[in-house]
């Protein structure tokens, strides 16, 4: 789809001007957009059973909250889209929502749409010219990484069927969890700061998650991985680090 932008080299936004700028990135940008926010009815449906199969109430009180955060998202995603081009973003995808073997698979199949995700927020983000639809970008990036922990909670807490059986963490709350778990969060927004590949940081981190699961402390679960990369114990780790 060809997105036409109101200027050449030089693009007027009410008071601002952006001289300079790679216009191929930022088309590169508004057609990633364009295609973010499509397929918000399947969506809807995927939302709507993951929360009625939820096999409890503060598993379905985390997934809303993260499809509360995905709707503002993609509002937030529209207005930058007509903010550039002056046009409306139109959802031209059909409703083809095909409902998971499971619950657990549909977390999972959840877990691994948020990299996807986090992948293509990082191109756009890439191609804007300016610093402050860039933070907006980044904040958005920010959550999809919070997502990813919830899901992982949700998933490790599902496989296993039962819960973490250090006693200590028995009585956590999702949002306890969340807490115990922001080291974790925080050293992988440091790693994207620092320009390490997004497929690089989420492998690690979902590992992290896992190990956090079966009973590691946060800081226990990040040595852990580190040092499988750092030995080569995990060359899959080794590898996608190189990947540019």
């Amino acid at each position: 789809m060809k997105i036409y932008i109101r200027g050449t080299i030089v693009y007027y936004l009410g008071n601002s001007i952006y001289q300079g700028y790679d216009p191929e990135a930022l088309q590169k940008s508004l057609a990633l957009m364009f295609e973010a926010v499509q397929g918000e009815k399947e969506d809807r449906l995927f939302y709507e059973y993951l929360i009625s199969v939820a096999p409890t109430q503060e598993d379905k009180e985390i997934i809303s909250s993260i499809r509360d955060d995905e709707i503002r998202h993609n509002l937030m995603f529209k207005k930058m889209y007509k903010d550039f081009t002056g046009q409306e973003v139109m959802d031209v995808t059909a409703e083809d929502f095909k409902k998971p073997a499971s619950y657990i698979e549909g977390i999972q199949q959840a877990l691994f749409g948020e990299l996807k995700a986090v992948e293509k927020y990082r191109e756009i983000r890439k191609g804007l010219p300016d610093c402050q639809n860039r933070d907006i970008v980044f904040d958005i990036l920010t959550d999809e990484l919070k997502h990813a922990a919830k899901y992982n909670f949700l998933y490790t807490e599902n496989r296993t069927n039962s819960h973490v059986q250090n006693e200590s963490n028995i009585e956590k709350t999702p949002d306890d969890w969340i807490r115990y778990t922001e080291f974790l969060v925080e050293e992988a927004q440091e790693d994207v700061k620092r320009g390490i590949n997004l497929t690089h940081v989420f492998q690690e981190f979902i590992l992290m998650g896992v190990l956090v699961g079966k009973g590691y402390s946060p800081k226990q679960a990040y040595e852990t991985v580190e040092s499988w990369e750092r030995t080569g114990e995990s060359q899959l780790l080794q590898e996608s680090k190189k990947i540019p």
